[in-house]
């Protein structure tokens, strides 16, 4: 009795299976037919009957070609060979379908045909709608980027020299990471441009971008700016208080522009933020968590600045986990024609005035220039040179004063700050020829830090 039980339950098994194949393959929403490996139906579901207007029942045992127009089922049987994603054309209907044969053992015992889609059409709306879809998307994309404060990329830091290539490729290897950047370099180099771009780039992507100008602030309210204040933290403070600029950057990135200019008292304050990962905002009872990261910039020379008591030793190190040092617009003067026509098209959009280009001799005069404000007095010449324009093309005349008697000049460094940079260069490079270039010797002979020689080695290109 127990063989007839398991006879009848599988016997069961089989049916209930068979019953739910059945289910399935007359709910499908595409048509489906099956043959054999002669090109007989022996399965065809009531959908693709409808749409070839035949009666599943007359159509099971007839051959393939007689009940579907211009099929390849039997071809398909006969080369073992699936055909996938083919237009057939039925009913005055061009439609996608696959050809797929079942093999067992090596030969083909069954093909399946299936249609995707009844019309083409219904393809290209589909894959119309899915191209909307994505535009939508990236539209959003963008508009969120806007929102969160991040208007630059690496796209747009125009240039080609080697130095400012070997920066953009280190703000790309270390923006996926959580650690401080600090971004050194003159000003109108692009310090900015790089911060975003770092931001734009990592995992804090989404979540929102925070600029503070710490030269651009008071200092009897940079505390309150930076870190917020509580409800009656102060006469005429807010009801509820106020976040911070650290606050409003969590789960993001600050972008701390011109750090050397915080006050003395301020740098413990963004030590302990940087150190104890949390905010204690004027007047608060309890310190809060902030999950920021942390990019600063300055043109001033920290570690000078260290030297001189003038900024703190700790924060200087904990800022310097990664630098990043933007090259001046003279160390890389190869770049300004590129520059200038980036930014004559952007301009023609600003000002309004379009020009086919710029005359060699104005060129030259641009060549010849220290530019002290760099990328960005570059931009403002132009800018000027497109107001004054007559004809179609940037002239020498059109061009300030200064840029053109820069011509002649001898060029020098033309501030105290770029002059202790040459001697700082040149002593470094004289160092390490007296010294076959064994840089310990070099160290030691300067009187200087190994991580302050190594970052001069780094800001002056020096491959020594």
């Amino acid at each position: 009795m127990n063989s007839l039980e398991q006879v009848l339950d599988a016997y069961k098994a089989c049916r209930n299976s068979k019953e739910m194949i059945e289910a399935a393959f007359e709910s499908a929403y595409e048509g489906i037919i099956i043959t054999d490996p002669k090109g007989f139906v022996r399965m065809l579901n009531q959908t693709y009957a409808k749409f070839l207007q035949v009666n599943v029942e007359d159509a099971i045992g007839r051959h393939v070609t007689e009940v579907v127009e211009n099929t390849r089922m039997h071809i398909v049987a006969r080369t073992g060979e699936a055909e996938i994603a083919q237009i057939q054309k039925l009913r005055n209907t061009n439609m996608l379908v696959h050809r797929i044969p079942i093999t067992r053992d090596g030969k083909v015992v069954a093909v399946v045909g299936k249609v995707l889609f009844q019309d083409v059409g219904e393809l290209h709306a589909l894959s119309a709608k899915v191209l909307q879809l994505e535009e939508e998307l990236d539209y959003y994309k963008g508009e969120l980027i806007k929102h969160l404060g991040v208007k630059y990329g690496l796209e747009d830091i125009i240039g080609r020299n080697p130095k400012l290539k070997e920066v953009k490729a280190v703000a790309r290897r270390v923006a996926p990471s959580d650690s401080t950047v600090f971004i050194g370099g003159e000003s109108g180099t692009g310090k900015e441009l790089f911060a975003h771009s770092i931001h734009r780039l990592s995992r804090r992507s989404s979540g929102p971008f925070i600029k503070v100008n710490c030269a651009a602030i008071p200092e009897t309210l940079i505390e309150s700016v930076l870190f917020g204040y509580a409800e009656g933290a102060f006469t005429g403070a807010v009801k509820g208080g106020r976040k911070g600029k650290f606050e409003m950057a969590h789960r993001g990135t600050i972008f701390l522009d011109e750090v050397g200019e915080l006050p003395v008292t301020m740098q413990a304050k963004l030590l302990r933020v940087l150190q104890e990962k949390e905010i204690e905002p004027v007047g608060a009872v309890h310190p809060i968590k902030a999950d920021v990261r942390v990019i600063a910039a300055s043109n001033r020379d920290l570690e000078e600045m260290v030297r001189e008591g003038q900024f703190r030793e700790d924060l200087f190190h904990r800022l310097y986990v990664i630098t990043l040092f933007v090259p001046s617009l003279r160390e890389r003067s190869d770049d300004i024609p590129e520059l200038v026509m980036h930014f004559l098209q952007e301009l023609a959009q600003e000002v309004g005035v379009r020009v086919k280009g710029i005359d060699p001799e104005a060129m030259e005069s641009l060549f010849h220039y220290d530019w002290p404000g760099n990328v960005r007095e570059l931009k403002h010449v132009l800018e000027h040179a497109l107001h004054m324009i007559e004809t179609d093309q940037i002239r020498q005349e059109d061009l300030p004063a200064r840029i053109v008697d820069g011509k002649t000049k001898k060029r020098f460094p033309s501030t105290l700050k770029e002059t202790v940079e040459k001697a700082e260069r040149e002593a470094i490079l004289r160092a390490l020829k007296v010294n076959n270039g064994d840089r310990e010797q070099t160290i030691r002979m300067l009187g200087i830090s190994r991580s302050g020689f190594y970052q001069k080695m780094k800001k002056y290109g020096i491959k020594g």
